[in-house]
C-alpha cells in the first residue's frame, strides 16, 4: 500500500537534512585540522564550493546547494574557532617555551594519561583541560579566554573540579595540530586555588565520589565496571578487563552515550507514570533527569550527542509533533558541530552517531527480515540491534584499536539483560550515598550481581580462539573493512532467498572460522610482545592496547623493523627505548620513525659509540621527536603496559664490553605477564644486577646478547622464565645462539623462541594462558 504523502515528505526531509549534516562534519574536520599557514587552501575550497552552490541554487538543485553550503559553514565555523586560538601572544610564547604565571579555570575533569614516568614509584602524568584567563610573561600581562592543557605530575591536581579557579606557574609549549587548545602548559608545582568550584560541580563531584564509595565492597572488576556503566568513569577498571572489553566488543558499555541516557530517562519516565505523573509534567521529569545525568557524567562528546537527541525527542513528546528520528539525529549533529567543531575529530562522537544511525536505519529492516525467515520477533530484534551497531561502528573501532571483534554480537546479546539493572542500581546507589550511606552501599552491593555477569561474559568471550582479528588502523583499512562488511551483508541477503546458496555461504564462513583457529593470521590476537625478525640484532615490540606500542631497540635495518611494525598494525609508538648504542640495536630507528606517530626516544646513560649517538640525535631531531635519557628506578605506564628500568646504576669499565654492560634492562608487565628485557648485558653486568637483588621470577626472558655463551647461569636461575626469546640472525658469524646457552634454557624448562629459526615470535595470552606463537603459526 502506498504510504501517506506526509511520510514520504518526512523521508525526503530526513535525507536532505542528513546529507548536509555529513557535509558539515567533513568541513569541520578539515577546518580544525589545518594550521594557519594552510588556510588559503581551505579558503580556495570554500570559494569553489560557494560558486558551485550558487550554480546549484539557480538550477533548482536545492539539495546539492544545501550540502555545499553546509560544507562551507562547517569549514568557516571551524576556521573561526581555530583562528580564535591563535589570538594574543600565546603562540609566540609557546614557540619560545616561555615560563609564565597563569590564572586558569578548570573546564573538565583531570585525567591520568596513559604513560607515566618518573624516578619515584607511582609518579603519574595528569592532563587538566583549563581556560587561560590571564597570563603574565615576558614583562606583559595579557587578559584573554583561551583553552589550554595543563600537564602535571602532582596528584593534588587530580581532585580539581570543573569551574575551579586557580593560579599556576609553568612553561608553555605548542599544542599538536587538530587539538582544541592554543598551547600546553607544563607545571611542576601545586595549584594555588581561588575560592571553590561552582555548587553544581561540587554536587556532581560528591555524587561521583559517593558512587565509588558505594561499590567499594565489590570485587576489583565489578568495582571498576559499575562507575563506568553509570557515568563513564573507568579510572578503577583493571587493565586486563579493559582489554577483554575491547576484544569482546563491549567497550561501548563504559562510554556514556544514548544507551545510558535511554536507560536512566526511561526508568524515570516509568516511575513517574507509575506514581501518577501525567501530561506535560512527565516529559519535564524526563528532561530534568536528562540534564542531571549530563552534569553527573560530564559533557563528553557522546553524552552531548545523546543529550541533544534526548531533548529533541522530549520536545516532540511534549508538543505532540513527532519528527523522523533520522532528522533528529542529523539536527543534533549539525547543532553540536556548529557549537564545537572539534567534535568532528572525536572517536566517541563518531561511534555514537554511527551506532545511532545503525539502530535507526538498519536494525528495523534486519529484524523484519529475520522474522520473515522464521525467527521470533523478540529474538530477531535482540540480534538486530547489536549486529547493526557493530556493523556501522566496526570501521571506526578498527581505526581506534587495530582489531575487529568476531564475538561482539553474541557477547552483546548475553550482557544485554544485565546492563540496565547494573546501570539503574548504580544510579540509585549514587543518589542514596548522598543522604543514606548504608542504603547506598546496599544498592552498590546489589549492582555487583549484574556487573559480575557482564565481567564473566567479557572474560569468556575474549578468551575464545579467534575472538578478534587484527586489522589496519589506517583510513584505507577502515574503508576496506566497510567495503567488506557491505559486501557481506549484500551477499547474505541474496543467499537467504535460496537455501542452497545460504548453506554454501554458511559453510564458507564456518571453514573460514576453522582455518582462522587452526592457522591464525599475524599477529595473533591477544599478543603481548613480539620479537621481530630483523636479522642479527634486537627489536622488541610491546603491545599497549589503544595507546599503540613500545619499541625496545630497532635492529640493524630500517626496512626490517618497518615491515615488522606494519605487519603488526602499529602506527603509534609513544616510546622507543634504545638499550645501548650499538648499530645492531639502533640503525633501524629511521624505520620506526617512518610514517608513524612517535612520542619519545630514550637512550641510556652511556654515550658510546659516539658516532651512533650522533646518528640517533640527527634522526630524532629531523623527525621532531624528543631524545631523552632513561635512569634506573624510572617507572612508566602506557595503557595496560607498565615497566621499570632496573639497570644500569653504574658504568662497568674493564670487564667485557662497556656499552653492552651499560645496556638498559627493563622489567615490563601486562595482563599479569612479567617480561625481563636484558639488552646485551654481559656477565659482569649480570652479576652486578643480581647483587642488587632486583631480578624477580618472570614469565618471559629476552635472552641477553642474542643468546651468546657469555651468560651468568645465576641470572637464568633467578628469573626462571617460562618463555625465553633469542633474537639472532640466521647463519650469523658469531655463533649466536650458543649451544651451551640453549641447553641451559632447555634444562630450566623454558619454551624457546628463536628469530633465526622461527622468524618473528609473539608472546600471547595472559599469566594463566601463556603461549608462544611463531610467524608460521
Amino acid at each position: 500500500m502506498q504510504p501517506p504523502p506526509e511520510q514520504i515528505a518526512d523521508r525526503h526531509l530526513d535525507l536532505r537534512l542528513a546529507l548536509p549534516a555529513v557535509a558539515a562534519w567533513a568541513g569541520a574536520f578539515a577546518g580544525t585540522g589545518v594550521a594557519p599557514p594552510a588556510w588559503r587552501w581551505l579558503f580556495l575550497v570554500s570559494a569553489v564550493a560557494l560558486l558551485a552552490a550558487g550554480w546549484a541554487w539557480r538550477n533548482r538543485r536545492l539539495a546539492v546547494a544545501g550540502i555545499l553550503l553546509a560544507l562551507v559553514t562547517g569549514i568557516a565555523v571551524a576556521g573561526l574557532r581555530v583562528a580564535g586560538l591563535h589570538l594574543g601572544p600565546v603562540d609566540e610564547w609557546a614557540a619560545d617555551a616561555a615560563v609564565v604565571s597563569a590564572d586558569l579555570v578548570v573546564t573538565a575533569d583531570p585525567r591520568i594519561v596513559s604513560r607515566t614516568t618518573g624516578s619515584q614509584p607511582g609518579a603519574e602524568l595528569l592532563v587538566v583541560p583549563v581556560r587561560l584567563e590571564r597570563v603574565t610573561g615576558r614583562g606583559r600581562v595579557v587578559h584573554l579566554r583561551t583553552p589550554v592543557l595543563v600537564l602535571v605530575s602532582d596528584r593534588r591536581w587530580a581532585d580539581l573540579l570543573p569551574g575551579q579557579r586557580l593560579t599556576a606557574t609553568g612553561r608553555l609549549g605548542p599544542a599538536r595540530p587538530g587539538q582544541p587548545v592554543a598551547a600546553v602548559l607544563s607545571v611542576r608545582t601545586s595549584p594555588r586555588l581561588h575560592g571553590r568550584p561552582p555548587a553544581l560541580q561540587r554536587a556532581a563531584g560528591d555524587l561521583r565520589a559517593g558512587l565509588r564509595a558505594s561499590v567499594r565492597g565489590l570485587g576489583a572488576e565489578e568495582r571498576g565496571l559499575v562507575p563506568g556503566l553509570v557515568v563513564g568513569d573507568t579510572s578503577a577498571m583493571p587493565s586486563a578487563l579493559e582489554e577483554d572489553f575491547r576484544t569482546a566488543g563491549l567497550t561501548h558499555l563504559t562510554a556514556v552515550s544514548g544507551a545510558n541516557l535511554v536507560i536512566v530517562v526511561g526508568f524515570v519516565l516509568y516511575v513517574g507514570g507509575w506514581v501518577g505523573v501525567r501530561g506535560r509534567w512527565l516529559p519535564l521529569c524526563g528532561a530534568l533527569a536528562l540534564i542531571g545525568f549530563v552534569v553527573l557524567a560530564r559533557p563528553q562528546p557522546s553524552v552531548l550527542r545523546a543529550a541533544a537527541m534526548g531533548l529533541v525527542g522530549i520536545t516532540a513528546l511534549a508538543t505532540g509533533r513527532r519528527r523522523g528520528s533520522l532528522a533528529a539525529l542529523a539536527a543534533a549533529m549539525l547543532g553540536l558541530l556548529l557549537l564545537d567543531p572539534w567534535l568532528a575529530r572525536s572517536y566517541g562522537f563518531a561511534l555514537s552517531v554511527l551506532a545511532t544511525g545503525g539502530l535507526l536505519l538498519i536494525a528495523p529492516g534486519w529484524a523484519r527480515w529475520m522474522h520473515r525467515l522464521g525467527v521470533p520477533l523478540p529474538l530477531a530484534q535482540a540480534v538486530a540491534v547489536p549486529a547493526s551497531a557493530q556493523v556501522t561502528c566496526a570501521p571506526v573501532v578498527a581505526m581506534l584499536s587495530g582489531q575487529v571483534s568476531l564475538v561482539a554480537v553474541p557477547a552483546n546479546l548475553l550482557v544485554a539483560p544485565a546492563v540496565a539493572p547494573a546501570t539503574i542500581l548504580g544510579v540509585l546507589a549514587t543518589l542514596a550515598a548522598a543522604g543514606a550511606d548504608p542504603v547506598g552501599r546496599a544498592l552498590g552491593w546489589a549492582s555487583g550481581f549484574p556487573a559480575w555477569w557482564i565481567v564473566v561474559v567479557a572474560e569468556r568471550a575474549a578468551a575464545l580462539p579467534a575472538a578478534a582479528t587484527t586489522w589496519s588502523s589506517s583510513v584505507l583499512g577502515a574503508l576496506g573493512l566497510a567495503a567488506v562488511l557491505l559486501a557481506g551483508v549484500l551477499l547474505a541477503r541474496r543467499a537467504a532467498r535460496r537455501p542452497a546458496v545460504l548453506a554454501a555461504f554458511g559453510a564458507v564462513v564456518l571453514v573460514g572460522a576453522v582455518v582462522r583457529v587452526v592457522a591464525p593470521g599475524w599477529p595473533p590476537p591477544g599478543w603481548l610482545m613480539v620479537a621481530c625478525d630483523v636479522g642479527q640484532g634486537d627489536a622488541l615490540v610491546l603491545a599497549a592496547g589503544r595507546a599503540g606500542a613500545v619499541v625496545v631497540d630497532a635492529g640493524p635495518d630500517p626496512r626490517l623493523i618497518d615491515r615488522c611494525l606494519r605487519d603488526l598494525g602499529v602506527e603509534r609508538v609513544p616510546l622507543v627505548v634504545l638499550t645501548h648504542l650499538h648499530a645492531d640495536h639502533v640503525e633501524g630507528l629511521p624505520g620506526v620513525l617512518r610514517g608513524r606517530s612517535v612520542g619519545e626516544v630514550q637512550i641510556g646513560p652511556y654515550d658510546e659509540p659516539s658516532a651512533e649517538l650522533a646518528r640517533v640525535s640527527g634522526w630524532t631531531r629531523d623527525a621532531a621527536v624528543p631524545l631523552t635519557r632513561a635512569v634506573a628506578g624510572e617507572r612508566g605506564r602506557l595503557g595496560p603496559l607498565s615497566w621499570e628500568v632496573l639497570w644500569p646504576v653504574r658504568i662497568i669499565q674493564g670487564e667485557g664490553s662497556t656499552p653492552n654492560n651499560a645496556s638498559l634492562v627493563l622489567l615490563a608487565a601486562r595482563a599479569g605477564v612479567r617480561m625481563l628485557l636484558t639488552g646485551d648485558i654481559e656477565p659482569a653486568g649480570q652479576r652486578a644486577l643480581l647483587a642488587r637483588g632486583t631480578v624477580p621470577v618472570v614469565d618471559v626472558l629476552k635472552v641477553a646478547h642474542h643468546g651468546s655463551a657469555a651468560q651468568d647461569p645465576r641470572l637464568l636461575a633467578a628469573a626462571h622464565p617460562r618463555v625465553a626469546l633469542v633474537s639472532a640472525g640466521e647463519g650469523n658469524d658469531y655463533g649466536h645462539p650458543a649451544p651451551a646457552t640453549l641447553a641451559g634454557l632447555a634444562e630450566s624448562g623454558a619454551v624457546i623462541g628463536r628469530t633465526d629459526r622461527d622468524g618473528s615470535v609473539a608472546v600471547v595470552g595472559d599469566a594463566a594462558r601463556l603461549r608462544l606463537v611463531t610467524r608460521g603459526g
